[in-house]
Parts: structure tokens; C-alpha cells; sequence
């Protein structure tokens, strides 16, 4: 089976959510209530980011010494090798920003992962302006990037899907293997799509490893077993 791994960045790779501290830290008055119409349905995430980018006021140098002190799980390191060990491409695949997400993994020493998330962009000395090269071209998804549409587009059969949340629903009901922490898992279990939970990405790792190696914990589905041996 030819796998790729999909792994969400806020709440999943970073500790929290790294785009509300920025919004906390330089945005004007106003971001959450942008938050508010997102969380109650009458916006979408792009539509939010947007407007709510639009309030940052930061130089980019003080935007990057604040986004370098941000904390990730350090198990992702070790994912990202057990990944390569078994031949499984990992993408970072983000609704958040791409120069947040850069930064922080460039800290932590894994710069060369490849990145699909919103594009931050400065525009004169403290603005910023975002755009979504990844969102979905036929207006059916209103996240600013497209994880479904992403997937398809990686080009192999067979999705490992890693998130926390509300961004990482709809590809849940497409991918092959899904590892679930936090909001991801209650989506789940409502939706009754079969997922793997965890809460640190080093157990994530370990699962993972001992599927692909074909030792499969007895608590796993034949499902789950098919799908490694396929």
C-alpha cells in the first residue's frame, strides 16, 4: 500500500493554536468577534482569516521573534521518522498560516517538510494580507485551504489523516487511517468513522509503526489490518 501522511498544525503539531496567539497578541479589537460569526456557522474559515488577518498590526520581525517561542509536541519528530522509515511522505497541512507554521518548524529543526496552509503575506511595515492558494477551486469547501482537495492532489491511494479538529472533518470521512485527538475524536465517534485516538504524537508514532511493521495491536479492526496489508 502506497500511504501519505497528512498531518494538521495547530493543536496537533503546536501545543495550541498558534494563529488565535497571534490574533491575541497584534490584532485590533474586533478579531473575535470575526471568531463568534466562524464558530456559529454564518462564515467560513476563509471569510474569517481573512478579515481577522486584515487587523494584524506587526513588522515582520516582532511577528517572527513572537511565533519562534511557540511549543510543539516533540513527538512529531519522531512521527516524521517513522514515517520515513516506511516510506510515507508527510505534508503539513494546515487552515492556519504558512509563515507561522514555517518558522516554528524551522526552530525545531524539520525546515524541510513540505507546507499547505494560508499564505501570510506583509504588506508596508505592520500589515499582512491573506491569501488561500489551496482552497477549493469549486467553492464547495469554505476552508481556506482544502484538506480533501489536497489529498487528492499528493497523488497516492492510500491517506494517513492526523488532526485535532474542525478543519480536519471533512477529510476524516475520506482517509484510510485516522489518528484523533481532542475535537477530531468527538467528530468521529458522532460520524461513526473508525479513527485511532491519541494525545501525544510520539504514541501516534509508536501505532503507527507497529501497523506498518505488521505488528498490530489485537485490539485493531481487520479493517484497519486490510488496509496496512493492501
Amino acid at each position: 500500500m502506497q500511504w501519505q501522511a497528512i498531518v494538521d498544525f495547530d493543536g496537533t503539531i503546536s501545543e495550541k493554536d498558534t494563529t488565535d496567539s497571534v490574533l491575541a497578541r497584534f490584532a485590533e479589537p474586533g478579531w473575535e468577534a470575526i471568531e463568534d460569526d466562524w464558530v456559529a456557522g454564518r462564515i467560513g474559515s476563509r471569510e474569517c482569516m481573512e478579515r481577522q488577518v486584515a487587523l494584524l498590526r506587526a513588522s515582520p520581525d516582532v511577528f517572527d521573534s513572537f511565533v519562534e517561542s511557540f511549543a510543539i509536541d516533540w513527538g512529531f519528530a519522531f512521527f516524521v521518522r517513522v514515517c520515513q522509515r516506511h516510506g510515507v511522505p508527510v505534508t503539513v497541512v494546515s487552515d492556519g498560516l504558512d509563515r507561522t507554521i514555517h518558522t516554528v518548524l524551522r526552530r525545531a529543526g524539520l525546515a524541510g517538510l513540505p507546507v499547505i496552509a494560508n499564505h501570510l503575506e506583509p504588506v508596508g511595515a505592520d500589515r499582512w494580507r491573506l491569501t488561500s492558494p489551496h482552497a477549493s477551486r469549486d467553492g464547495s469547501c469554505s476552508s481556506g485551504t482544502c484538506k480533501c482537495s489536497v489529498a487528492s492532489s499528493l497523488g497516492r491511494p492510500a491517506t494517513i489523516l492526523v488532526g485535532d479538529g474542525r478543519s480536519d472533518f471533512c477529510l476524516a470521512e475520506r482517509a484510510d487511517l485516522i489518528f484523533a485527538k481532542n475535537g477530531l475524536i468527538a467528530h468521529c465517534d458522532q460520524a461513526g468513522v473508525e479513527h485511532r485516538p491519541f494525545s501525544r504524537l510520539a504514541e501516534a508514532a509508536r501505532i503507527l509503526d507497529d501497523m506498518l511493521t505488521g505488528v498490530v495491536p489485537a485490539a485493531a479492526s481487520h479493517h484497519i489490518k486490510d488496509l496496512i496489508n493492501g
